[in-house]
């Protein structure tokens, strides 16, 4: 007796497909940008993605800059696998029988240079998908018009309904999108999405079939939706580079080689979602030797000219973990 034989289900196994995908970050003057691709006029935004071929590949990350040379033909520097992403509902429609894809994410970054300035279209905003990430301004607007109303509707049908994480969706909605001030955490971009995924609160919920979303129809769009799971991993993504900023010098990826400390100021909000303080800013980047001036200035700021600085190297050797922890201006 064969083995299938023994065990029906076997012969309904699925093929199985390993996906690599790069959330590709660039910073370009106040805003953070996400290399996205557009295959046809009616097709959803995506991030540059492939599928693994061990034949060609050596390993993942060979694979991964192959297909984003081949498919943008950005350089890109810095690379880091993000997490295993392998849900059903998430790359497939229920009941299909479709080669089931798991995608690797990883995050990438890279400076935009010449090579980039004709395909500026191909870099988005990155809060053109997730608008309530942005704190800048202070709190969005969104979250008290839409995703609250939305998000109390949802704790309402299931009140003592515990997640995998423990908390319920009270506590996970108080949590994530009911602190105020420095009660944001902005690292926590994934779970923000994931709490709008399950309350099909997102276009690719109501994409994936999710009951919720069923049930509530079509909704006012809350961000540019994505292909596949993509949103998840650019959430991911988003929060990495968040944390890490904080303890390892990835910034400097995205600055020039020479910047200004405005610049480097200005980058550092537009990732994070929060404004700086910033005397406290500059005492701490000055004090932390973690930048050194070049001995020249720059003339763009129309004012008086500003000293330039560029990113000092040897901070590696001196310290393991040298980060832009800085405060959060109240």
């Amino acid at each position: 007796m064969t083995l299938a034989e023994q065990h029906p289900s076997t012969q309904q196994a699925l093929p199985l497909a390993i996906g690599l995908t790069a959330a590709i970050v660039a910073a370009r003057e106040d805003e953070p940008l996400i290399l996205t691709l557009r295959p046809d006029a009616n097709a959803p935004t995506a991030l540059p993605s492939g599928e693994f071929d061990p034949l060609r590949h050596r390993t993942f990350e060979i694979g991964l800059r192959a297909f984003v040379a081949e498919q943008t033909g950005a350089p890109i520097g810095y690379v880091e696998q993000l997490y295993t992403f392998g849900d059903r509902g998430r790359h497939a429609r229920a009941g299909d029988r479709d080669p089931h894809i798991v995608s690797i994410g990883y995050l990438a970054l890279t400076r935009l240079g010449e090579q980039a300035r004709g395909r500026a279209d191909a870099y988005r905003p990155w809060y053109d998908f997730f608008p309530w990430e942005d704190w800048r301004e202070g709190r969005p607007e969104l979250i008290e018009t839409t995703i609250l109303p939305g998000l109390e509707s949802w704790v309402d049908e299931a009140p003592g309904e515990i997640s995998s994480s423990g908390l319920s969706r009270r506590a996970r909605l108080n949590l994530l999108f009911k602190s105020q001030g420095r009660g944001f955490f902005e690292e926590n971009v994934l779970e923000r999405y994931e709490l709008l995924y399950e309350a099909g609160l997102v276009e690719e919920a109501l994409r994936d079939g999710r009951r919720t979303a069923l049930r509530r129809g079509p909704l006012a769009p809350l961000g540019l939706a994505m292909r596949h799971d993509h949103r998840r991993i650019l959430a991911t993504a988003m929060g990495r580079l968040r944390a890490k900023m904080k303890y390892r010098p990835v910034i400097f990826e995205l600055m020039p080689p020479e910047f200004t400390l405005t610049e480097l100021q200005r980058t550092v909000e537009a990732i994070s979602g929060r404004h700086v303080h910033k005397q406290n800013f500059r005492r701490l980047v000055e004090g932390s030797a973690i930048v050194e001036p070049t001995g020249a200035v720059s003339l763009k700021t129309g004012g008086r000219p500003a000293a330039l600085f560029q990113f000092r190297r040897n901070v590696l050797q001196e310290r393991p973990a040298p980060g832009l922890r800085v405060g959060i201006r109240s």
